[in-house]
C-alpha cells in the first residue's frame, strides 16, 4: 500500500491531473470515480488506484482488475475532487482518423469552436452520445478535452464518441464537406430556424464560443446559418443547450425516416 504523497505514482496522477502539457506528453489522463472506472476500455486502461476504505467495501467489486492501493490521506492529495469515492483510473487517450466519424447511415458531426467551459464540452460530448452523432470535431483553443472536469462531465462519453482535435478547423470542415457532409451554424442572423433544413443526409452543426459565437471564418464553412427561435427577452441559449437541439432535431428527422 502507498502511504506517501512522495511515491513517484502519486506524483504522476497529480500531474496528469493537474497539467495538460503533461497529458499531452504521455497521451494519457485520469478518469475519478467509480462509474468512469468501470466504463474505461481494458485495452485504455493503464493503472486503477483504490483507496483503503473504498478497498474495505469492495474487493469482490474489483476481483479481476489488477489495482494499487493507497492509504486514505494519499487518495485525497490525488483525487481532484472535494468528496472521493476513493477509485480512480489513468487510461489512454482513445485515438481516431477522420474516417472514424463518418459513417455508413450518415455522418452525424458536431463541431465546436473555441469552447471555453469544460463543463459544457463534458456536456456535450455526453449529450452528443445520446443523440448519436458519429463524431466531435473541435479545435485547439477549445477547453481541454481530457482535464479532470470535462472528463466527469462526460459521465463515460468520452471513452464512446469518436473525436478529432482540428489544428486548423475550418481546413478540416472544409474536407469533411468534400466529402459530401453539409454544415449548419448556429448563428443569431441565421435565415432559418433550426427545425427547418433537412438533417437526414450526411451533415453536421458547428458551435461557437459561448460569448462570441462562430468566427466569419468557420461560418463561412457552413452551408447554412440556422437560428434557434426566441421568446422574451433572451438573446441566446447557453451553448450546450443550443448544441442539444440541433443533435436532437437531426436525430428525430432519421428516426422519423427510418419508421
Amino acid at each position: 500500500m502507498i502511504t506517501s504523497t512522495g511515491n513517484q505514482q502519486v506524483k504522476n496522477v497529480t500531474a496528469l491531473m493537474k497539467r495538460a502539457k503533461e497529458r499531452k506528453k504521455q497521451r494519457c489522463f485520469v478518469a475519478e470515480g467509480e462509474r468512469m472506472c468501470m466504463e474505461t476500455p481494458g485495452e485504455l486502461l493503464k493503472d486503477l488506484y483504490v483507496s483503503e476504505s473504498y478497498l474495505s467495501d469492495h474487493e469482490r467489486q474489483l476481483e479481476g482488475y489488477p489495482y494499487t492501493v493507497v492509504s486514505d490521506r494519499v487518495f485525497s492529495a490525488m483525487s481532484d475532487t472535494r468528496t472521493p469515492q476513493g477509485i480512480l483510473a489513468v487510461a489512454a487517450m482513445p485515438e481516431y482518423r477522420e474516417d472514424d466519424l463518418l459513417s455508413d447511415s450518415g455522418a452525424h458531426l458536431l463541431v465546436l469552436e473555441s469552447i471555453q467551459d469544460p463543463g459544457n464540452l463534458g456536456t456535450m460530448i455526453r449529450t452528443g452520445e445520446g443523440a448519436g452523432v458519429t463524431g466531435v470535431i473541435m479545435n485547439g483553443t477549445t477547453a481541454d478535452l481530457f482535464a479532470p472536469k470535462t472528463v466527469r462531465a462526460t459521465m463515460g462519453s468520452i471513452f464512446r464518441v469518436p473525436y478529432l482535435i482540428a489544428e486548423e478547423l475550418e481546413e478540416t470542415v472544409r474536407g469533411f464537406g468534400r466529402r459530401g457532409v453539409a454544415f449548419y451554424g448556429a448563428h443569431l442572423e441565421g435565415t432559418v430556424e433550426y427545425d427547418e433544413p433537412d438533417y437526414r443526409r450526411p451533415c453536421g452543426f458547428l458551435i461557437g464560443n459561448e460569448g462570441g459565437g462562430l468566427t466569419k471564418e468557420l461560418s463561412a464553412c457552413a452551408k447554412e446559418l440556422v437560428r434557434i427561435p426566441m421568446c422574451g427577452r433572451v438573446e441566446s441559449l447557453n451553448a450546450a443547450v443550443s448544441a442539444a437541439l440541433f443533435m436532437y432535431e437531426c436525430s428525430r428527422q432519421r428516426r422519423r425516416d427510418n419508421k
